[in-house]
């Protein structure tokens, strides 16, 4: 049997290209499996969003779905000299080395080696950055992998954005990642500018960031802020005086973060997601004023009551604050009552005499019977229950009364009215009904609208009659103006309100030195659900209101006793004595053809209550009785009643004429106005 002699050596150009091959193919599956297993970067972004106000200050922060308080960290806004004596004492070599020191790591494996324990680390700021996004117990495999993930990441970021996330995600103690969250509990400020002793501590905290929290082991964080602070002077950052000086500084404690507008910092988080910092157009002292001003008055209040406000500058229409309630801690404190859809009571009602005013179809001193009256098959009353006969509209205005504004609407049209608030960006909700129409309801606030959109209307008429949506972000918004009435009607619409009665104990600005010149209109919905105040004055609209979220009713609290204290005093907060865009009062003249509503002829007298041949139902007679309330039209007030020939008195609290039967049985009723003209009806009364 013939053996074989040695096999012969490969060309060395074959050998050569075999090497290369395995090469490429050890370089081919590394790139491969670092695109299958990538580091999971994606972590750094969920940080905590910040809501900041106009000027940069910050309102509200949210924690991560973790539970933490992460705020992101940029490195423009974070002192530099500590960046650079952080890289000085964790990882001198940060910016040369490829994730992974081997120097570093080779002087620890040495002294790890002599002493059986670990005396130093050999963990790069990536390598760190590596165990925060993929955390696992302290071990030579777990070291392993982390130099892996390291080198990934070093190929996948630049050093700059390695450092900023390490810094976004290093932790501080507790709940508190990354340097500004540290900074913000522990300084009340962002890191942009830090003192040597405060920047000893922050980079003591992430080596034991539990045994050492200044909140809980104060001595445990001096101890490691001083040794930081010789670690300084032994890498000549600083010299001995100045480390002497930062030993002798307290140690803080952890504050809670800002806590402000948080009905309006969760809306714009949810309009800007995964966004790190939102700025937005309110103004941080206005909102903590007006927050301050919501919670006095809520102290009057019941539990389950609450306050929103809303303040907007006329010039830009930006949201200076906005007041969603008083506190989570009371009923529907969760809902942003600024954005609740709740009946507006008379708070339209300058919005229908503008739109008269400019078509017009009437003047502020066109006269209108305020008396008794049937719309169809709608008859409303006045708040007070009291008619007040020929009156202005300028006057029905000013007292609010309901009788003129619903005949006004009449005029105009409710599908009209409808519309052109509809236009001027008020969404308007009608009643949950399949054949819902715009009614003569409307004037007196038979429909649904937000705080938001009142508010939006009233600044139409401080802005000249033009009308703009509302803008909370920072970035202004670009929707041009559209003309809603006319600069002079707008002007006179805010001058009428400016005279409006004042509520008690407020001196008018004609008379008060310094005092803000409001133009004002309150509103109470029906059966004291909801009580509103809104008001125009020196550059800002702002809107008030009071109620119980559930929507449930609060009798006797009316928008003027409960909601206009607290308008005039955020106009008292902005601390403006500027009168409300108008013209100076001055006397106007009514075109004759608009002068009466009704031509100049007044209605005859009638009895709407009870009608001709009524069988009324009675069942407690005498004084103790609650009485059959009488109503009439037409005529000329006062108008005195009589049942049999006795004269019936009207109640000092309602000023109507209620009549309480003494016996069952047929009465006559007869009515007398002040022109003695009479009208009469003959009724039964029953108890059975």
């Amino acid at each position: 049997m013939m053996r074989r002699g040695p096999r012969a050596p490969l060309p060395l150009t074959q050998r050569g290209k075999q090497i290369a091959a395995a090469c490429i193919v050890l370089l081919l599956s590394l790139f491969a499996l670092d695109q299958i297993f990538p580091p999971p970067l994606e972590r750094v972004r969920d940080v905590s969003p910040v809501v900041l106000d106009r000027n940069g200050e910050w309102l509200m922060a949210f924690t991560t779905r973790q539970g933490t308080w992460r705020l992101e960290a940029r490195l423009d806004e974070i002192d530099p000299e500590f960046q650079r004596r952080l890289i000085a004492i964790e990882d001198e070599r940060f910016w040369f080395h490829p994730g992974v020191d081997p120097i570093a790591l080779t002087r620890a494996s040495l002294s790890y080696a002599r002493s059986g324990r670990v005396t130093q680390g050999g963990s790069t700021i990536t390598m760190q950055l590596a165990r925060l996004l993929e955390p696992r117990p302290r071990t030579v495999q777990s070291k392993l992998i982390e130099i892996v993930r390291a080198i990934q990441i070093e190929r996948r970021w630049s050093k700059r954005r390695i450092l900023a996330a390490y810094l976004t995600m290093t932790p501080y103690g507790g709940n508190l990642e990354g340097v500004r969250a540290a900074s913000r509990a522990y300084f009340q400020r962002d890191p942009q500018w830090l003192d040597d002793a405060e920047m000893a501590l922050l980079i003591a905290l992430p080596q034991a960031p539990e045994a050492r929290r200044p909140d809980r082991n104060p001595e445990a964080a001096r101890r490691a802020r001083d040794r930081v602070l010789g670690m300084f002077v032994g890498a000549g950052l600083i010299n001995e005086r100045r480390a002497a000086e930062g030993r002798q500084s307290a140690i803080p404690t952890r504050a809670p973060f800002p806590f402000s507008a948080p009905h309006a910092a969760r809306s714009l988080i949810a309009a800007h997601p995964g966004e790190g910092v939102v700025r937005s157009s309110l103004d941080a002292s206005l909102q903590s004023d007006l927050e301050a001003l919501a919670r006095r008055h809520a102290e009057t209040l019941e539990r389950d009551a609450q306050i929103a406000m809303l303040a907007v500058e006329l010039e830009s229409r930006a949201v200076r604050a906005r007041v969603g309630g008083v506190g989570f801690d009371r009923a529907g404190g969760h809902i942003d009552m600024t954005r609740a859809v709740r009946s507006p009571g008379s708070t339209l009602k300058p919005f229908l005499y503008a739109i008269a005013f400019d078509d017009g179809i009437a003047a502020p001193e066109t006269l209108v019977r305020d008396a008794p009256r049937r719309f169809g098959g709608y008859l409303p009353e006045n708040f007070d229950r009291r008619f007040h006969g020929d009156v202005s509209l300028e006057d029905a205005l000013r007292h609010s009364l309901n009788l003129p504004a619903v005949a006004t609407l009449e005029r105009i049209g409710a599908g009209r009215f409808h519309a052109a608030l509809t236009r001027a960006g008020a969404e308007v909700r009608l009643p949950r009904r399949a054949d819902a129409e715009p009614g003569l309801a409307l004037a007196l606030g038979g429909v649904g609208m937000r705080l938001e959109d009142l508010v939006q209307l009233y600044a139409s008429l401080g802005d000249g009659g033009r009308v703009r949506p509302l803008a909370i972000d920072e970035t202004p918004t670009l929707a041009f103006p559209r003309r809603f009435v006319r600069t002079e009607t707008a002007a006179r619409v805010l001058e009428i309100l400016a005279t409006s009665p004042h509520p008690a104990g407020r001196i008018p600005a004609s008379v008060a030195q310094d005092a803000p010149d409001v133009a004002f209109k309150t509103g109470t919905s029906y059966g004291f659900r909801d009580a509103w105040a809104l008001g125009v004055s020196g550059g800002y609209a702002i809107g008030v209101w009071v109620g119980r979220p559930d929507g449930s009713p609060r009798p006797g609290a009316t928008g003027r006793s409960e909601a206009l204290p607290m308008l005039f005093d955020a106009f008292d907060l902005i601390g403006t004595s500027a009168q409300p865009a108008s013209s100076p009062q001055q006397d106007h003249d009514a075109a004759p053809a608009l002068a009466r509503f009704d031509g100049g002829e007044r209605e005859g007298l009638s009895i709407l209550f009870p009608p001709e041949n009524a069988e009324v139902l009675v069942l407690e007679y005498g004084e103790n009785g609650r009485g059959l309330s009488l109503s009439a039209r037409g005529g000329r007030e006062p108008l005195t009643w009589y049942a049999d020939g006795e004269r019936v008195t009207r109640e000092d609290t309602s000023g109507r004429a209620i009549w309480r039967p003494a016996a069952p049985g047929f009465y006559d009723l007869n009515v007398i106005d002040a022109d003695g003209e009479s009208a009469r009806v003959r009724v039964r009364i029953r108890d059975s």
